[in-house]
């Protein structure tokens, strides 16, 4: 398997190098033969290619088996003319990355904020609100005059349908229980666009128990009772906004784990930021990018039906959970160890 490395800015390159060290370690041990190729994106990109992300490293994602993404400063990225284009954006749009899956379970090790639970949010990935992404040339973002803004959004039946079927699938592998969340109330057109694919898909999986949650409405439920859910659908933002909620019930948004994965092309990607913060200090959770690498280990494993690389991601994620309950991990929940100690911890059980 090919992988092609791209470690991001803030704390990018410390929590990848973490993740490198991790499935080296999977590699050795299930024979996976991965190969590792680094390419620079964000400020690391723009000083060397005067961009963010350069036009080859697109087409080198494109023949990649993978891709691992570390967080950008995506907000620092203000004039696409001048090189300062969002990465993630690029490659989800390029690649058609339309699924964006974002597990929250909760692990043994630390006090728990609403009890054990363990649930997927299904986010689509190139539409919605996003302006950067839901327009074939342009924004949809309109400054009408310095005083006038307007956002564009766009759902389509086509995207709708597409991860609607991602969640089905993934249900039937899991508790059978499908969540759509949505603002249909008011949002009469789109959200009642996306409702109604996602019923229609629905059809195709009598074995699933289908609900449906007003997004605000989703939020206190998630923080009441998460146990309730098991795979949630949801457009662009709110699925962005509700994973960095259950991943912060989970412990941190440092375990946010997150695949985005289309119809040929699969990218590992931390959900959180690049926290510039705490960059070059060491002390960042690594373990959303581990997770997020077991996660598209799994992905190919099942796409080439390559087994090895399923039993991998599954070690992986149990050394996390050892490594966790024995305080092997950050400060951000309750460990002990650096960012780089925490890698060589999961790392060493693998090799174990």
């Amino acid at each position: 398997m090919r992988l092609l490395v791209l470690a991001g800015d803030g704390i990018g390159p410390e929590i990848t190098a973490a993740t490198q060290a991790v499935l080296r370690a999977a590699s050795g041990r299930f024979d996976l033969q991965l190969h590792m190729e680094e390419a620079a994106v964000g400020h690391a990109g723009l000083r060397a290619h005067g961009s963010t992300i350069h036009t080859d490293i697109v087409e080198r994602a494109r023949e990649a088996d993978g891709i691992v993404l570390g967080p950008t400063s995506t907000f620092e990225f203000k004039d696409p003319a001048r090189g300062e284009i969002n990465p993630s954006m690029m490659l989800r749009k390029s690649l058609d990355l339309f699924a964006n899956i974002r597990p929250a379970r909760t692990y043994a090790g630390f006090p728990l904020r609403s009890g054990e639970f363990d649930l997927v949010v299904v986010r689509e990935n190139t539409e919605g609100f996003y302006a950067d992404r839901n327009m074939e040339v342009g924004s949809g973002e309109v400054l009408v005059t310095k005083d006038v803004a307007i956002s564009l959004r766009r759902i389509t039946r086509a995207c709708s349908e597409r991860i609607a079927r991602t969640a089905f699938e993934l249900a039937m592998t899991r508790r059978k229980r499908v969540t759509i969340v949505h603002k249909a109330n008011v949002l009469k057109v789109t959200d009642g666009l996306f409702i109604e694919a996602c019923h229609k898909v629905a059809q195709e999986y009598p074995a699933v128990t289908v609900d449906d949650v007003i997004v605000d409405a989703m939020m206190a439920h998630a923080v009441r009772n998460p146990q309730r859910f098991d795979v949630i659908v949801t457009t662009n933002m709110y699925g962005d906004i509700l994973s960095d909620l259950t991943a912060e019930l989970s412990g941190s948004l440092g375990l946010a784990a997150s695949l985005n994965a289309g119809a040929e092309h699969g990218m590992a990607q931390a959900a959180h930021g690049s926290a510039p913060d705490i960059a070059g200090k060491n002390t960042a959770n690594p373990l959303s990018l581990i997770l997020s690498g077991a996660m598209l280990l799994a992905w190919y494993g099942r796409r080439n039906k390559a087994n090895s690389f399923e039993v991998a991601a599954a070690a992986i994620e149990k050394a996390v959970e050892a490594a966790i309950a024995a305080k092997q991990s950050t400060a951000d929940i309750g460990g002990r160890l650096s960012t780089r100690e925490t890698g060589e911890a999961i790392a060493a059980r693998l090799r174990a």
